[in-house]
C-alpha cells in the first residue's frame, strides 16, 4: 500500500514538474522579442547568423532578411518595417539631410584590403579615366572611394561618368568592356582580375592611408523609434552582435561555415574576406570587437588598431558629408550627432 501511495505521489509530482517546465518554456518563447533585421549577402554582416545559431540573444527573435540594395532597406526602415540593418557607413549624412528616422549606431569592421579600384586593360592612371565610364554604386561608399582616389591623383571627381550598378552588375560591365574602371569588393574584385587579363588594381583599402582613414567600413543602423521605444532590445542587439564576433574569434572555422551557409557563399569566399584565424585579415576586413568599436565611436579611451583614432567617427562623418555635398546627394552638411546615436552601444558597455 505504501509503495502504491508513493508511486501515485511520484506520478503526480512528475506531472506537476512537467507542467511547470512547459509553462516556463512557453513563457520564455512568448517573451522572445521579434526584431526585424536586414543585410546584404556579405561576410562582414554574417555574424548575425552566428548570434542566431548559437542562441547568443535568447531574449530576441532576430528575423534576418537578405536585401541586396541598401536603399531598399533604408526605405523599409523609414516605413517602420525594419528595425535594424547592417550596411556600409556612408548613409548617415544623407539620412540626416532628407530627414528619415535612421541612425548609425556603431562602426563594425573597416575594410582592410577587400575594397579595390580596378582599371580595365589599357587604362593605366586616373588621367586615363577622364571622360570615361566608371562603375560604382551611386550614393554608396564605392562612389566616395573613387572620388577620393581621383582627387589624390589630380583628377576632379566630376571628370568621369559614374555608372550606377550593384556589385555583380559592375563585374559584368567591367568584363564586358562597358566601363573603364570601377570600385569592387571581394570576392567580386577577384572575379574581375581572373576574367579580365590586363586589368590592374590601382588602390586597395589595406594601404596605410586607406585603413587609417577607415572611410571604407561597415556599421549597424537602427530605426529611431526602435532606439527610443525599445531601448532594451536595441541594447540586446548590440550585445548579440559583439558576442557573435567574440565567438567567431575563438571558433573561426566553424563561424565561417555558419556565415557561408547564411549568406549562400562558399566557405572559401568567406575566408577571402574574414580570413581563417579570427584576427584582422589583411586583404579582407578588420573586424572590430566591442571595445574597438567603442573607441572608434569615442565611448571608451584608447585608439582602435591600424592607425585609427579615438572618436574618429566625427572626422569620417565630416569627410563623407563633404563628399555627398560635392556629388549633390545632400543640400548641406550637419553635425555628426544628427545622424549617429551611440545610446545602444553605450547601454551595452554599461551592462557589462
Amino acid at each position: 500500500m505504501k509503495s502504491t501511495v508513493n508511486t501515485a505521489h511520484k506520478e503526480k509530482w512528475l506531472k506537476l514538474t512537467l507542467a511547470a517546465v512547459l509553462t516556463l518554456n512557453s513563457s520564455f518563447i512568448m517573451a522572445a522579442e521579434k526584431v526585424n533585421l536586414s543585410m546584404l549577402s556579405w561576410p562582414g554582416y554574417g555574424f548575425w547568423f552566428i548570434a542566431k545559431e548559437k542562441n547568443l540573444a535568447p531574449e530576441l527573435d532576430i528575423n534576418i532578411s537578405i536585401i541586396e540594395d541598401p536603399y531598399e532597406s533604408y526605405s523599409l526602415m523609414t516605413a517602420g518595417k525594419l528595425d535594424v540593418t547592417s550596411s556600409s557607413v556612408e548613409y548617415g549624412p544623407i539620412a540626416a539631410d532628407i530627414g528619415v528616422p535612421i541612425k548609425l549606431v556603431t562602426y563594425t569592421n573597416p575594410s582592410y584590403g577587400t575594397d579595390k579600384i580596378i582599371l580595365a586593360p589599357g587604362v593605366k592612371s586616373a588621367t586615363d579615366l577622364i571622360g570615361k565610364k566608371v562603375a560604382v554604386m551611386e550614393g554608396g561608399l564605392p562612389q566616395i572611394y573613387v572620388g577620393i582616389w581621383l582627387d589624390k591623383n589630380g583628377v576632379n571627381f566630376d571628370q568621369v561618368e559614374y555608372v550606377n550598378v550593384i556589385m555583380d552588375e559592375a563585374v559584368g560591365a567591367m568584363i564586358g568592356g562597358n566601363v573603364s574602371g570601377g570600385a569592387f569588393w571581394e570576392p567580386f574584385g577577384e572575379n574581375v582580375i581572373k576574367n579580365l587579363p590586363g586589368s590592374t588594381v590601382v588602390a586597395e583599402s589595406s594601404q596605410p592611408e586607406w585603413i587609417s582613414e577607415a572611410i571604407l567600413a561597415d556599421g549597424i543602423y537602427m530605426n529611431e523609434n526602435f532606439i527610443a521605444q525599445r531601448p532594451k532590445a536595441a541594447k540586446l542587439m548590440i550585445e548579440a552582435y559583439f558576442k557573435a564576433v567574440d565567438w567567431w574569434k575563438k571558433h573561426p572555422e566553424e563561424g565561417n561555415k555558419i556565415i557561408a551557409k547564411g549568406i549562400h557563399f562558399t566557405v572559401s569566399d568567406v575566408e577571402m574576406v574574414l580570413g581563417k584565424t579570427g584576427n584582422a585579415h589583411k586583404g579582407g576586413l578588420m573586424v572590430f570587437d566591442q571595445t574597438q568599436a567603442a573607441q572608434f565611436m569615442g565611448l571608451l579611451p584608447g585608439n582602435p588598431p591600424l592607425g585609427m583614432k579615438n572618436g574618429q567617427i566625427k572626422t569620417n562623418w565630416n569627410t563623407m558629408s563633404d563628399w555627398w555635398k560635392k556629388f549633390g546627394f545632400v543640400q548641406k552638411t550637419y553635425d555628426w550627432q544628427a545622424g549617429v546615436d551611440t545610446a545602444p552601444l553605450k547601454a551595452a558597455l554599461e551592462s557589462k
